[in-house]
């Protein structure tokens, strides 16, 4: 069975919006390195809405400079979580009703093949949380508070919690640390 392996950059006081304004600094040749590949590991890219925009309008752009990295995030196949996405327009891209999200990526569990890869984290992220879905959440924790904004996004919700056990980490010279984390035991 494939596993869905989540990916996302977070501030030291958990904030995980924007990391475009934050990270850049943090990303070096080690980051780039283990980005590269987790990725190159993946065998498809699931993720919500709102990263499937960011991600379809940035990425086709941005292949040329980021070479075969960039070619692979826009060959892969995306599954998008969303009732609205109607014509996705970004390579070999699949909208998933979110009624049917739990069943369809249930399946697309069990097909064979690579992992899966999902960046950031979300509705959709919390959604495998609590239906078992979620394999590996992999926190880039980087060695900066963003500050307040008016509606920061943080990782955090009030309707949500869960447990997680510490499987390895990866610290790089930026003082970024990976922390990967697996379901807790129930």
């Amino acid at each position: 069975m494939r596993k869905i392996i989540n990916s996302t950059y977070i501030s030291l006081d958990g904030v995980i919006e924007n990391p475009q304004n934050w990270t850049p600094a943090y990303f070096q040749d080690e980051a780039a390195a283990y980005a590269r590949e987790l990725l190159f590991s993946c065998g498809a890219l699931l993720m919500g809405r709102r990263t499937f925009d960011g991600f379809s309008q940035a990425w086709p752009a941005m292949e040329e400079a980021a070479g075969d990295f960039g070619v692979r995030m826009n060959r892969l196949p995306h599954y998008v979580v969303s009732d609205t996405l109607k014509k996705p327009g970004w390579g070999d891209t699949t909208a998933i009703p979110r009624s049917a999200a739990v069943a369809e990526i249930t399946r697309l569990k069990e097909r064979d093949g690579r992992d899966i890869l999902q960046y950031g984290f979300g509705a959709v992220s919390r959604t495998l949380v609590r239906h078992g879905l979620l394999d590996e959440l992999r926190l880039w924790i980087h060695p900066v508070f963003v500050g307040p904004a008016d509606r920061a996004e943080l990782l955090t919700r009030a309707d949500f919690a869960a447990s997680f056990e510490l499987a390895d980490t990866r610290t790089f010279a930026t003082g970024v640390i990976v922390a990967t984390y697996v379901p807790a035991a129930r």
